[in-house]
């Protein structure tokens, strides 16, 4: 018998959590496929709301706690440390706890749908909030909203896979998962079902928007209850939009889809140079930490999300930006404001590249936001301060500023507008988010293929593009296709080896390899029949005389869609494949065909 209340409370638990195990294998049992999904999504976004709920809270205290600090010291110098210890610790966490291993960025996510049909290892449902929470909480630059999705994606995978669903199914709670986690983080359900629509998913039927709205609407009602308005990014401004601002509004969008580039492509260089590091482990982790720490002490908003310092831009005392900082004496003057502000925005991608190349965790969602805001409210102080005839609402600028550099960094517009259209209690500033989101996007677009968090995998074909023939050949793993158990000959062979083969074998093509298995040529049976079946010329000819060169070679590195090519141009349904140099086996086009029709099916979400 249990001895201590510790004791008692995990057996409640875990009689708890079986009860409603067998509870939810009941409901399997007793409802439709459809059904069931129905109330799987809503168990899901419960789940993620919780963690959504743990994340923010213990971020948002840890803010406080150190603001409550600085105002004592009157210096930021706990908000320097804290990144420190917070970095190192998800360091030591990630390496003992672990195993060393942690995947970052909602880019895992589109592998996991593109390459493992949706399947998610279990410790990503507890792996992120631990990790994030000591990273972001004690002020890593760099966002929760990452970690929620990947979270929420993994709650959804893995509850597929303990009830024994279909692929289809799994994707489809895994899509939930994500759209919950937005859902809850932002108090923004429409955002939360467009974001797992247009960055994790490809292609769905409109029947299998109902789950993801259910869990959309679930995690952001959850959250609703629990988190207080201070946790999560909102405002309560009334915001018009005023038609004669439109040009204003082209030129942030401009600037967005321009800003999005270098926040990007500053960021992959921060991350490129931590990885050459040959001593990944908590030298790095010092080192990055140490140069992050020293960015916040001149410039402290880049501490955390920054979700505190995007309200501050929006009210009419933005100058308490320069609290605490060696400009405070200064912030009465709205030129210094305006160069801080713009030399914030520029190191965020710094910064952020610091915390999660240094071995943070944590993700670009939120900075994405923080630069938009900073870039947004650049734009309408600089217009204001230069143009005396003319102005602008800064406050409309520093919240349709978010999404553009959003729409532009993700590649997600119809996710940016609704996002900040939600946060921002109403629709007053649609046209302009509509304006700004799509001219980032389109310039974004023009100069990177991809989206930021996407860009290394695309680059190796891992992950889904709006091409949907293109997904699903990259979903196949063509060299599981590969016939392997093909007899081969060498040239010293006789045609009676031939016709022996051909004869007592199913085989069409016969290798020719050497001793070192490198493939000297093929017999083909439609080129060398008329031979086969003449005893004579059998007897007196030799393989030399009847051997051909494959028309096209496949190599064990080469992409889905250069394979189809191959098959296209050889006019061939089967082909050699060749790994380091050496004979692998045949790849069939019907092989390959019926494996695409059945990856169809399975990536049909209906």
């Amino acid at each position: 018998m249990p001895t201590n209340k510790a004791s008692y409370i995990k057996i409640i638990l875990r009689t708890i959590f079986r009860r409603i195990e067998n509870l939810i294998f009941l409901l399997k049992d007793k409802l439709s496929e459809r059904n069931f999904i129905y109330i799987a999504s809503i168990f899901v976004a419960i789940t993620c709301a919780f963690a959504v709920i743990i994340l923010k809270s213990f971020a948002h205290n840890i803010f406080l706690w150190a603001n409550d600090i600085n105002s004592f010291l009157k210096l930021p110098y706990i908000n320097s440390v804290l990144p420190i210890l917070g970095i190192l610790l998800t360091v030591f966490v990630i390496r003992n706890f672990l195993n060393n291993q942690l995947d970052k960025g909602s880019s895992k996510v589109l592998y996991a749908v593109a390459k493992k049909g949706g399947k998610l290892p279990k410790k990503q449902m507890y792996a992120q909030i631990v990790t994030s929470s000591l990273t972001v909480g004690l002020g890593g630059s760099a966002g929760l909203e990452s970690p929620i999705v990947i979270t929420g994606a993994a709650f959804g995978s893995n509850f597929a896979q303990k009830y024994h669903l279909s692929q289809k199914d799994r994707i489809l709670l895994l899509a939930c998962g994500v759209a919950a986690g937005i859902g809850a983080a932002f108090n923004a359900p429409i955002a939360g079902v467009l974001f797992a629509i247009e960055v994790v998913l490809t292609d769905i039927a409109i029947s299998a928007f109902i789950p993801i709205i259910l869990s959309a609407a679930t995690g952001a009602l959850i959250s609703k209850i629990s988190l207080s308005s201070d946790t999560i990014l909102n405002f309560n401004q009334t915001l018009h939009f005023d038609y004669h601002n439109t040009p204003y509004y082209v030129l942030l969008g401009i600037l967005a889809g321009l800003t999005s580039i270098y926040h990007a492509r500053n960021f992959q260089k921060v991350e490129k140079f931590f990885g050459t590091f040959k001593n990944k482990g908590y030298r790095r982790a010092l080192f990055g930490s140490v140069i992050l720490a020293i960015m916040i002490f001149f410039f402290p908003t880049l501490f955390g999300e920054g979700y505190e310092s995007i309200k501050t831009l929006t009210t009419s005392n933005p100058g308490v930006l320069l609290d605490n900082t060696l400009l405070e004496h200064f912030k009465s003057n709205e030129w210094i404001l305006l160069l801080f502000v713009g030399l914030t925005m520029l190191l965020k991608s710094f910064a952020t590249g610091l915390t999660l190349g240094s071995g943070g965790n944590g993700g670009n969602f939120a900075p994405s936001l923080f630069v938009g805001s900073y870039l947004g409210f650049f734009v309408a102080k600089s217009v204001n301060l230069l143009n005396f005839t003319h102005h602008l609402p800064i406050a409309n600028f520093t919240i349709v500023g978010m999404a553009g550099i959003l729409s532009g960094l993700f590649h997600a517009p119809l996710t940016a507008i609704f996002l900040i259209g939600e946060i921002t209690g109403g629709y007053d500033l649609m046209v302009p988010l509509m304006i700004v989101s799509s001219i980032s996007f389109a310039v974004s677009k023009k100069f990177e293929k991809h989206s930021m968090d996407v860009k290394a995998l695309a680059d190796k074909g891992d992950v889904f593009t709006s091409d949907k023939d293109k997904n699903i050949l990259q979903s196949i793993d063509f060299y599981n296709l590969v016939q392997q158990n093909y007899k081969t000959l060498s040239l010293g062979s006789s045609v009676e080896n031939v016709v022996e083969i051909f004869s007592t074998t199913d085989q069409k093509v016969i290798p020719i390899v050497d001793e070192n298995k490198s493939l000297q040529g093929i017999v083909d049976f439609e080129e060398v029949k008329a031979i086969i079946f003449n005893h004579y010329r059998v007897k007196f000819m030799t393989i030399k005389e009847i051997i051909s060169q494959p028309k096209e070679l496949v190599l064990f590195e080469d992409q889905p869609e250069k394979i189809i090519k191959l098959f296209e141009t050889s006019k061939t349904s089967i082909l050699p494949v060749i790994y380091k140099g050496k004979f692998f086996g045949f790849l069939s086009k019907i092989d390959v065909l019926e494996s695409y029709r059945q990856r169809l099916k399975d990536m049909t979400i209906e």
